[in-house]
């Protein structure tokens, strides 16, 4: 008989005692044994957050081979994929080869179910027997291993309609759109940092169709391969090409397309630092800035907005809101414009 386990995977904490699986330096990754309520599963690709593989791609100097290295000591070292630098972990599809007897009746799950998890690899046990494959251009890898999955844990069955690949690069951005369905209003301007990313053009697409014929959607790209993209993409108003970074010079390019007005509604889904300012800076007091970034500071943000007199309301990016997968699918659905992209970008 397994033995009992906890519901959020206490019994798998190693160090510190006391706190959850997300915040432990080190979980247990013995998966020789599984618990009367834990999935066991076999991965088969792992969608790293794109905070952390960008810092885990500029320390490898993009070297594939380092890459892969960094990703397997980071496991062997913590039990999971959770970044030491970054503090974020990403997320994994696989098939189920095992249900907790715990669980058997009640959750919708069997051994061969397709599926992709809905929480951070920074806080799933995980073991590695090899990386295949290095995905750089999509923050993919593929991978040969197990993971295991708690009885709080959300996750979602891989769609047919849908290539994996491409379900796993959206589900792992899930909350995004979703939490922008709730925050954009018909008639508001929306601001979104980094629209020409994987969360970004989700955003983008809904806030458009929140906001409406009397709305405004400004985006930005960092580069000319992104600013090209979000333009074609026609989900934004204007498009501005702009270093986020710089606060003082982004909000005079916003402010040029906007017509001096400044953002109801900004969502930041950017994967450098540095950028709390610029959102901040372009948002009016009674605005929101979402910060969909797992490189965004809560120092830099909460001081910064002190610092200039700025009332805004500030929301972190919860990466799950109820509806999120099923929400999050249906965009790339309903639009054979962004389903297109994210199959050339993803597939």
């Amino acid at each position: 008989m397994a033995p009992k386990g906890d519901k959020y995977g206490l019994h798998r904490v190693i160090e510190p005692k006391g706190v959850l699986t997300q915040a432990a330096w080190r979980i247990d990754n013995d998966l020789s044994v599984v618990y009367d309520n834990e999935i066991l599963c076999d991965v088969d690709v792992l969608n790293v957050d794109s905070a952390s593989f960008t810092q885990i791609e500029e320390a490898a100097g993009g070297d594939p081979a380092k890459i892969a290295a960094t990703i397997l000591e980071t496991v062997a070292t913590r039990g999971k994929q959770h970044n030491p630098v970054t503090g974020s972990g990403g997320m994994f599809i696989g098939r189920v080869a095992r249900v907790g007897e715990a669980l058997v009746g009640k959750i919708d799950l069997k051994p061969g179910d397709r599926i992709a998890s809905l929480v951070s690899l920074s806080l799933t046990p995980l073991k590695l027997q090899r990386i295949k494959k290095v995905h750089v251009d999509r923050d993919q890898v593929e991978v040969e291993g197990q993971a295991i999955l708690f009885e709080s844990a959300i996750w979602a069955k891989l769609p047919d309609d849908l290539s994996d690949k491409v379900a796993l690069a959206a589900l792992d951005v899930a909350g995004a759109a979703a939490q922008t369905a709730k925050l954009v209003k018909p008639g508001d301007t929306v601001f979104i940092l980094g629209a020409g990313g994987k969360s970004g053009m989700l955003v983008a697409y809904e806030a458009k169709k929140r906001a409406g014929i009397t709305g405004r959607v400004i985006g930005t790209g960092h580069s000319e391969a992104s600013t090209r993209r979000i333009r074609e993409l026609g989900f934004c108003d204007a498009v501005i090409k702009v270093n986020a970074t710089s606060p003082v010079e982004t909000r005079k390019a916003f402010e040029e397309v906007s017509g001096g007005q400044l953002a109801d509604v900004t969502i930041n889904c950017v994967n450098i630092e540095n950028t709390e300012m610029t959102s901040i800076l372009c948002t009016k007091d009674t605005g929101v800035v979402y910060f969909f970034s797992m490189a965004t500071s809560f120092t830099k943000a909460a001081l910064g907005a002190e610092g200039i007199g700025s009332d805004v309301t500030m929301l972190i990016g919860n990466g799950y809101t109820r509806g999120h997968a099923a929400i999050t699918l249906q965009l790339l659905r309903e639009s054979p414009v962004l389903r297109r992209v994210f199959e050339e970008l993803f597939a």
